[in-house]
């Protein structure tokens, strides 16, 4: 069994401008270009960029929410970037998404312990109302959210609760695979804190393997093995992380290094989220 669990192998992503004669061939928008890119087995890949840089879009064709110009995927050996969703229905278990806005990718109607188990019943893993109740608190409870949540709705949520229950549903079918698009970018700094530490926590418990996508390249430093910069679609470097901020070759890579606030981050920050360090942080922050 490779180590290598996705890859991409010239993954291009482009669809038509608006404004289009319909009358003629529509111009072409080249959104992703040619990324080459390994994600081994129980590590996390983080893909930095500015907005606009294409990251959100490659996030999603690996997951395959879309369907890719040209070039590869490969998921655990196989090929998927062509695969028709009737196809992909299978693997859809093993490969998850969390989504930037929790607010609007939870369903306001639903209470979470309806959200949360959707898709276990989707694919035929509860045995009725009860197991799909316990089931929903068991979730709340791994993302350390109170059980008793089971019946609030989503406006009943602070921001970094909902978060978490994002979270949660992403880690309802035990996935082999998960994209985290920007999931801390709206919270605060204490939130971010307590959100990063449970990711770093998941990810030792359950050995998941994760692509996280954020334009904070401080806060990727702390969570991934691996680094991925990109630049209007292209990856313009990439490596372990700890070589690229020691020793960052290209200059669009400097200029995003140059832009944090501070480049020297505590070692152990996060591994103590206690309120000595979320103080720190705040102090930091501000």
């Amino acid at each position: 069994m490779s180590d290598i669990l996705l890859r991409t192998a010239g993954l291009s992503f482009a669809y038509p401008e608006r404004g289009s004669s319909p009358f003629a061939r529509p111009a072409m928008r080249q959104v992703v270009k040619d990324v080459d890119l390994a994600v081994p087995r129980g590590s996390v890949l983080g893909l930095v960029g500015e907005s606009g840089s294409g990251k959100t879009t490659l996030g999603r064709l690996m997951v395959r929410l879309l369907q890719p110009t040209s070039g590869s995927i490969q998921f655990d050996g196989a090929e998927i970037g062509r695969l028709g969703e009737v196809e992909m229905r299978p693997l859809r278990a093993r490969i998850q998404m969390i989504f930037q806005d929790p607010q609007s990718s939870l369903n306001p109607r639903l209470r979470l312990g309806v959200t949360l188990t959707r898709q276990l019943k989707v694919f035929g893993r509860l045995k009725g109302r009860q197991d799909a109740r316990d089931r929903a608190a068991d979730l709340l409870e791994l993302v350390g959210l109170p059980t008793g949540f089971v019946d609030r709705y989503p406006h009943e949520l602070s921001g970094g609760q909902r978060q978490r229950a994002g979270i949660a549903r992403a880690l309802a079918l035990q996935p082999d695979f998960i994209v985290a698009d920007e999931i801390v970018s709206g919270l605060d700094v204490s939130t971010q804190a307590h959100v990063l530490l449970l990711l770093k926590e998941l990810r030792a418990r359950l050995g998941l393997t994760m692509v996280f996508i954020s334009h904070d390249l401080s806060v990727v430093r702390v969570l991934c093995d691996d680094v991925a910069i990109l630049k209007a679609g292209e990856v313009v470097e990439s490596g372990p992380v700890e070589r690229i901020f020691s020793s960052p070759q290209h200059e669009y890579t400097r200029s995003l290094l140059a832009a944090i606030p501070l480049p020297d981050v505590e070692p152990g920050w996060l591994d103590d989220a206690g309120p000595a360090s979320i103080q720190h942080l705040q102090g930091s922050a501000a």
